[in-house]
């Protein structure tokens, strides 16, 4: 393949914006930046002008192109799913199984193998939310298969994989041993959807809990005389934490105040996406419930909310519309924060020399032009 020379955009740094500069990719790897008028010899040049950005990494996708995850649990769903995020963005995603029966976790878990060892383009993994959760916090998620962490489950989400495994769980449902069982197997495991304090997320880090699912939604809140698990989640250096930056989920003050007590490091964009995203269709069926989207986000029949219908690309607009980021900070959330959650900064994540080419091209009013996935370009139109 011949080296490319990406040249006329502005393009998005982990802690800077720069201009008049060409991004030489090289195969599927990033060789570094080059004075545009002085382009190495033998690379093709390609005029792209707007943003270039490192490609959007989404570690909550329970659905899109009209696929929902629980309903195809296969390579073919996943694929579906991928395709359907790529057009806003996203070159880097875990398809996330919501609450389900052992058999359908099982399959999850290894289509997203079988997705991994088909180079399926954009896919790191497999995120299984639940059915390990308080039934208290239990959202949108049918409690009738919420079920105990036993040994057959831990065995389920320790198997070995190529990729990365995301579990989310309540901790204080999870039997002594078992956040530390998960994490040793390297597992990723997330608080979400629980009932925890303070206290006992304090003692679910200190014994590996990486991160929190959705900060803020299904879980305890800060209160004066008990922070929670948000107050946890906000104190803590070491773990991240997914926003849904929607403007329904969560009030856009409540995510400033957040950014501004923890800074940036460790949060992350995620859209918690349904079916609708990238799909023909603004209604589906989840668990035998009618979900339909209202007001851009996915309501139940009683309004409880249902994931979401955000795409990466109209989360990381809303990061600088409704929280006062820029386009840098943006970018970390939206890539480098989730790049190094998944232990992957070493491959993805940022626009720096020896990492993959995974990228995306905003025009001037940040919409989505293009992606490349390991230097494969793909042209969209968001």
């Amino acid at each position: 393949m011949t080296a490319q020379a990406l040249v006329g955009a502005r393009i998005v740094l982990a802690d800077r914006v720069v201009e008049g500069q060409a991004l030489i990719v090289d195969g599927d790897r990033i060789v570094g930046l080059a004075d545009s008028g002085a382009v190495p010899a033998g690379c093709a040049v390609q005029q792209v002008g707007g943003w270039l950005l490192p490609g959007f990494i989404d570690t909550q996708v329970n659905g899109g192109g009209d696929v929902l995850f629980n309903d195809m649990p296969a390579v073919e769903g996943i694929r579906a799913i991928a395709a359907a995020h790529r057009r806003y963005g996203t070159t880097g995603l875990l398809p996330t199984l919501i609450s389900d029966y052992p058999d359908v976790v099982a399959a999850a878990i290894v289509a997203g193998e079988a997705a991994l060892e088909q180079r399926v383009p954009g896919v790191l993994g497999v995120h299984i939310e639940g059915p390990h959760l308080n039934a208290a916090k239990k959202g949108i998620h049918d409690q009738s298969r919420f079920a105990p962490i036993d040994d057959a489950v831990l065995a389920r989400l320790m198997a070995p994989t190529i990729g990365r495994r995301i579990v989310t769980l309540a901790p204080e449902l999870a039997p002594p041993g078992a956040v530390r069982a998960l994490a040793d197997a390297g597992v990723l495991v997330c608080a979400g959807h629980s009932l925890a304090g303070y206290d006992q997320t304090g003692a679910a880090l200190a014994d590996g809990l990486a991160g929190f699912t959705h900060l803020f939604n299904a879980m305890t809140q800060f209160l004066s005389r008990e922070p929670g698990m948000v107050g946890a989640a906000l104190e803590d250096r070491a773990s991240h934490f997914g926003l849904i930056v929607d403007g329904l989920h969560v009030h856009p003050a409540a995510l400033r105040v957040a950014l501004l007590a923890r800074g940036i490091e460790g949060a992350m964009l995620v859209t918690d996406a349904m079916p609708p995203v990238g799909g023909a269709r603004d209604h589906f069926t989840l668990m035998s419930q009618e979900i339909v989207v209202i007001d851009g986000t996915c309501r139940g029949p009683d309004g409880t909310l249902a994931g979401s219908a955000l795409s990466m690309a109209q989360s990381l607009r809303n990061a600088m519309d409704m929280l006062g980021c820029d386009i840098v900070a943006a970018s970390r959330m939206a890539s480098g924060n989730p790049a190094a959650f998944l232990r992957l900064a070493h491959e993805t994540g940022t626009i720096a020399p020896g990492l993959r080419a995974d990228l995306v091209l905003l025009d001037d009013a940040r919409r989505v032009r293009a992606t490349w996935i390991g230097g494969m370009r793909e042209d969209h139109g968001e």
